[in-house]
C-alpha cells in the first residue's frame, strides 16, 4: 500500500470515527436540555452543593455538568474528523480550528470541579466543629468560582472552542464537501455561544438569550455534520 492510500484510508477512518462523535455530542445535548428542565442547573452556593451531594450524590454530579466532563473529549474527535473531511480544499483553516479545539477542551477539563466538590462534601458532613465547616464552605465557594464555567482558564477553553466551531463553518462555506445549510447553521450556532461568552462579561440577560437561541441550533447541526461525515468515510470522496 503506498502512501497516498494509506492517507486516504485513514482520512476516511477520521471522518467516520467523527460521525459517531456528532451523534455523541447530539445525545449528551438532548440529555443536558432533560436535566436542566427536569433536576435543574448548578447549585449556586457551596452549602447547597455540599447537601445535594449528600443527600442524591447522583442528582447532586448530574447538575453539576459531570457529563461535559466525560463527553468534552469526544469534540477532539470530532474535530479530527472535520479536519480529515476539509484538508484538502481548506487544510490551514481546518487545520487552525482542530488546534483551537484541542486547546479548549484541554483549559475546560483542568477547571473541572466536581471530584473537589465531591470530597469537600464528604469532610463537611464529617466535620465536627463550625469553625471546619465554615473553613470547608469557603473552599468549596472558591473552587466553584474558578470551576469550568466561571474560571479565566475555563471561560478561555470555552471562547476558543467556539472559536473552532466558527473557523470550520467558515472552512465549510469555502468547500463542496458540505453543504450551505451546514455551513451556515453552524456558523449561527458557534457565533452565538462566542458571542455568548463575550458579551456574558457585561450584560449577562442577552449572553443567556444568545445561548438559549443557540442550544437549539446544535440539534440541527450535529446530525448533518454526522450524516456527511459518515458519506464521506464511506465513499471516500
Amino acid at each position: 500500500m503506498d502512501l497516498t492510500t494509506f492517507a486516504e484510508g485513514q482520512g476516511r477512518s477520521l471522518c467516520r470515527a467523527g460521525a459517531w462523535a456528532a451523534v455523541i455530542l447530539l445525545i449528551y445535548c438532548l440529555v443536558t436540555m432533560v436535566i436542566l428542565v427536569w433536576l435543574g442547573g448548578a447549585p449556586e452556593t457551596a452549602r447547597e452543593c455540599f447537601e445535594l451531594i449528600q443527600t442524591n450524590a447522583l442528582v447532586a454530579v448530574l447538575r453539576l455538568d459531570v457529563l461535559t466532563i466525560l463527553v468534552m473529549p469526544v469534540f477532539c474527535l470530532l474535530y479530527a474528523g472535520l479536519y480529515a473531511s476539509l484538508r484538502r480544499e481548506c487544510g490551514l483553516l481546518a487545520l487552525a480550528s482542530c488546534a483551537c479545539a484541542v486547546i479548549g477542551v484541554t483549559l475546560i477539563l483542568a477547571n473541572a470541579s466536581v471530584t473537589s466538590l465531591v470530597y469537600l462534601s464528604h469532610q463537611y458532613a464529617a466535620a465536627t466543629t463550625d469553625s471546619r465547616r465554615a473553613l470547608l464552605l469557603a473552599a468549596g465557594e472558591a473552587v466553584m468560582s474558578t470551576d469550568m464555567w466561571h474560571g479565566t482558564a475555563a471561560k478561555m477553553g470555552g471562547f476558543l472552542l467556539q472559536l473552532a466551531g466558527v473557523l470550520i463553518s467558515v472552512a465549510m462555506l469555502r468547500t463542496a464537501v458540505f453543504s450551505k445549510v451546514i455551513g451556515y447553521s453552524g456558523l449561527v450556532a458557534h457565533g452565538l455561544d462566542l458571542a455568548h461568552i463575550v458579551i456574558g462579561f457585561f450584560l449577562a440577560k442577552v449572553a443567556v438569550v444568545a445561548m438559549a437561541i443557540a442550544g437549539p441550533l446544535y440539534l440541527f447541526w450535529f446530525p448533518l455534520v454526522a450524516r456527511r461525515l459518515q458519506k464521506l468515510g464511506q465513499s471516500g470522496t
